[in-house]
């Protein structure tokens, strides 16, 4: 059975999950957001020689929509504060708040820098509110083995609740502050950039707009197709050059090949310089994939540390490995420069230990997000695709689901609380003050708005864009069309202050 890969969805963001499957079916390639599997942040390099932060707690509701006794429970929810420029409340200075992605608050405070290159400018208030279940925020007393115990317990980690942690965190930080007349702007990438959409959507009266960067709001069943994701990942390498895409593509089965001939597997771990413990052909493909598909999200056009330390446009390099005349004919030396990219740019390795590049960051609250509600089809790949040819299939989620919590996913109740089908009629309606930058090169981008709604839901586009590298802080490196999107999205976000500000003079 050829098992390619399955690393789950997770906005931006956990290692890899492979899902069981059974002897007559074949896993697929199944994404998570980068921000699940994060090894560590990069270095905030903020403009100010104060700490970048401030840690503090919430007392929250365990449960916003019932008023069952368990409801009324409590627990402590960690947000990072930085006021070094803010106006202050008696100027109605803005507050810009992060909504938290799935994973601890402070990679995704060092990972957005939009926020601190602007918090000057506009004088505001920063805020980065940490995801319930996720970091220090874990209910049940702070005891995460009692969170993520069963599904009586995780059945509290829904993208609603974390809505109104927002919510209710924000109304009370103000009051606390005496900021009540200060308008909120919310910022989020990836699945953050989901909520944060989302939050406008919902709680217009406490958020008079939303940045949301690479926010994958239509990637689900029945509105965008399950083969967008690969199709735009094939699209990026033989974009670069069409032997790169030939060799990657034909991977696959000289793997599988190579692994079943006597002394195949070591052939490969010599190959691929892998360290001397168990191999399969699975894992091979399975950490080769990873960097492909990891790669092509973060294809930023300046050095990262993202996820792995990263040359400026890496897909370029990973095709320049492959067509390297010194490498001849020799895929798997070819593929190896690939993976090289991706796991050694910083030259360090001797070796490549494939157990070590799993990690547990995270997994099991997005895994349980992407059994419920968060049923986001990817993975399918057509007869072009860099990977092999599959469908995606709704039933291997299920039966992967009832083993690992013992529930079945309720597809379409994202669309049912958010909408998404004929989303360009329904926002024009009643939606306003919603930005939605996506780059053409990320491959969540298949399910990002990406034409202009009205005059204040904006679609963002960049053709060169990778995963929300719109919010990575500024550097004198970036190209120029980077740097008219941010000169936009601060020219829009001063409009709604302004706007905001004029209403409130003439309010009475």
């Amino acid at each position: 059975m050829r098992m390619i890969m399955a690393i789950w969805f997770l906005f931006l963001c956990l290692p890899i999950f492979s899902f069981l499957s059974s002897a007559a079916s074949s896993t697929k390639f199944t994404p998570r957001f980068p921000s699940s599997i994060a090894n560590k942040p990069e270095q905030l390099s903020v403009s100010t020689k104060t700490k970048p932060y401030e840690t503090r707690y919430f007392t929250q509701t365990l449960d916003h929509f019932t008023y069952t006794p368990s409801s009324y429970q409590k627990f402590q929810q960690k947000y990072l504060i930085n006021d070094t420029f803010w106006g202050g409340p008696k100027n109605n200075a803005p507050i810009f708040v992060y909504t938290g992605n799935e994973g601890d608050i402070e990679w995704f405070a060092q990972n957005t820098g939009f926020m601190f290159d602007n918090a000057p400018y506009f004088k505001a208030l920063l805020v980065f509110i940490e995801h319930r279940f996720y970091g220090e925020s874990m209910p049940f007393g702070g005891n995460k083995d009692i969170a993520y115990s069963n599904s009586s317990t995780l059945g509290y980690l829904t993208s609603t609740q974390a809505l109104a942690d927002f919510a209710d965190l924000i109304i009370n930080l103000k009051k606390n502050l005496s900021a009540l007349h200060s308008p909120v702007v919310v910022f989020g990438g990836s699945y953050g950039g989901m909520l944060a959409a989302w939050f406008r959507l919902k709680y217009p009266h406490v958020a008079v707009g939303a940045l949301a960067s690479s926010a994958p709001i239509l990637q689900f069943e029945g509105v965008v197709s399950p083969y967008s994701f690969n199709n735009i990942i094939t699209q990026d390498y033989r974009s670069e050059s069409e032997n790169c895409y030939k060799v990657i593509k034909g991977s696959w089965d000289l793997i599988e090949e190579t692994a079943g001939r006597q002394g195949g597997l070591e052939l490969l771990r010599k190959s691929f310089r892998i360290c001397k413990n168990q191999i399969s052909a699975d894992g091979i493909e399975n950490w080769l994939g990873t960097a492909l598909i990891y790669t092509a999200m973060t294809d930023y056009p300046t050095p990262s540390n993202f996820l792995n330390p990263l040359p400026a446009y890496p897909v370029k390099q990973m095709c320049k490995a492959i067509d390297d005349p010194k490498t001849g004919n020799n895929t798997f030396e070819k593929l190896h420069g690939v993976a090289n990219v991706y796991y050694n740019y910083s030259g360090k390795a001797t070796c490549f230990d494939l157990a070590s590049h799993s990690s547990s960051l995270g997994l099991a609250g997005w895994s349980w997000q992407a059994c419920t509600e968060m049923i986001m089809p990817t993975g399918a790949n057509t007869e072009e695709s860099i990977f092999p040819a599959s469908n995606w299939s709704y039933t291997e989620r299920v039966s992967s689901c009832k083993f690992l919590f013992d529930i079945q996913p309720r597809p379409n109740w994202i669309l049912t609380e958010f909408g998404g089908h004929d989303i360009e009629v329904v926002l024009k309606r009643f939606g306003s003050n919603i930005i939605f930058f996506n780059g053409l090169r990320d491959p969540w981008s298949g399910g990002g708005v990406l034409k202009n709604i009205s005059n204040s839901v904006v679609a963002i586009v960049a053709e060169e864009g990778a995963h929300h590298v719109d919010l990575r802080f500024s550097t004198k490196e970036d190209p120029k069309w980077l740097q008219d999107v941010r000169e936009r999205e601060v020219k829009i976000i001063g409009d709604w202050i302004s706007q905001y500000h004029y209403d409130l003079a003439h309010s009475s």
